[in-house]
């Protein structure tokens, strides 16, 4: 009987939710005032009075009034919104938004409600006056509890001015973006990257002598530009040729210093993906802190890099998502939550592993433990990727 109860109040606070978008919904003193006029009118019909008429005629034309005038009360009203810089992980997130009226006549009493996608919070507040031609700035405040992108269109004002007969609603476009980026711990030291980044350094170190053997050393002239560093002038050609010419020198090109791979194509325990995303995050900044060349690869986005463009990633990144991106052909440090995959990782790799619910170690893996970690549920993420001994 409650749930059935419930159900109808939803459907018929949908329904009115609906009239208050398209046209207007009556508020409780505007249903009061129609039964009045209505039961007047039909007082009126019963005992022929003419002053009944008069009366129940004047309040229908009263709410037919208060109908086109709460109509009418959104008219000529825009909005936009600041950039809202991105946040992290339990930060305040604060979005503004200015609302301008183009009318000749000032706009009161209007309520305004921000409906961003979950799980942001919904934010509403009231605006008194916005003066004709003019605009005002509306501020809400949230701490956002989870990473991702959020999008949303608009911003929807609400109206019931001026008698408060009728309420009107309008969505009015403000496209915002927020970018709530992954938590990142401050590892005071993580051992598997420091592991992988001097492997990677002893590996290069052939290659990276022979071609730091003719790095620094000059390639070409070439005629001055607006900006050069005056450092690279060669003075004795400026002289000859009469102009001034700068020195292109030879640079070493390398690859990347540590590759952290965020297996995002297969199926994961929610918690456990936003375990490793944060590993992910963490793991990238405190290798770009040792000046190491870190790289972040997805399955959809393959290899970035860059601070901003790395945590903008992994906080869009999903679980699941399309393979867009062979993983890399060179050592990674491979998260992922899939027993199998560890064992097709390239040669020097390392892992961590996040074993579903219910599943234990093979016997292939568990000869391969010094090659990476399982992470536990039961102790924190920071503590399991500064803990152990270097190497690994």
């Amino acid at each position: 009987m409650f749930k059935l109860l419930a159900t109808v109040r939803h459907r018929w606070v949908m329904w009115l939710m609906g009239w208050e978008t398209r046209l207007v919904s009556p508020s409780f003193q505007g249903a009061l005032l129609g039964a009045i006029a209505l039961f007047l009118f039909g007082a009126a019909t019963n005992a022929m009075a003419g002053w009944l008429y008069v009366m129940s005629g004047v309040l229908l034309a009263l709410m037919l009034v208060a109908a086109v005038l709460t109509v009418r009360s959104l008219g000529g009203l825009s909005a936009s919104r600041s950039p809202i810089p991105p946040i992290s992980v339990d930060d305040l997130a604060v979005v503004e938004c200015r609302i301008t009226n183009h009318a000749r006549s000032a706009r009161s009493l209007l309520q305004w409600v921000d409906r961003p996608p979950t799980p942001l919070p919904i934010a509403s507040g009231s605006i008194a006056l916005i003066p004709a031609q003019g605009s005002i700035t509306i501020q809400s405040q949230f701490r956002a509890q989870r990473r991702g992108i959020h999008r949303w269109p608009s911003l929807t004002l609400r109206s019931g001015a001026p008698f408060g007969l009728f309420w009107r609603q309008q969505p009015i476009a403000a496209p915002a973006k927020l970018v709530v980026y992954p938590r990142v711990w401050p590892l005071a030291q993580c051992p598997i990257v420091d592991w992988m980044g001097e492997g990677d350094a002893q590996n290069a170190a052939g290659d990276r002598a022979l071609r730091l053997g003719t790095e620094g050393l000059t390639r070409s002239l070439r005629p001055y530009r607006w900006g050069d560093s005056t450092r690279l002038i060669h003075w004795r050609s400026s002289a000859r040729f009469g102009e001034l010419q700068v020195r292109e020198l030879e640079t070493a090109a390398t690859g990347p210093d540590l590759i952290v791979a965020l297996d995002s194509a297969i199926a994961w325990d929610p918690e456990d993906f936003e375990q490793a995303v944060e590993a992910a995050a963490s793991m990238y900044v405190y290798a770009s802190r040792c000046y190491l060349d870190p790289f972040l690869w997805t399955a959809a986005t393959g290899l970035v890099r860059g601070r901003q463009v790395v945590l903008e990633t992994l906080a869009g990144t999903q679980a699941g998502e399309l393979a867009e991106h062979e993983p890399p052909s060179r050592a990674v440090l491979w998260l992922t939550s899939a027993v199998d995959r560890v064992s097709q990782l390239p040669d020097r790799s390392r892992w961590l592993l996040w074993l579903p619910p219910g599943s234990e170690l093979t016997g292939s893996l568990l000869g391969r433990q010094a090659q990476g970690r399982v992470i536990s549920r039961d102790r924190p993420i920071s503590e399991q990727l500064q803990a152990g001994n270097h190497p690994l």
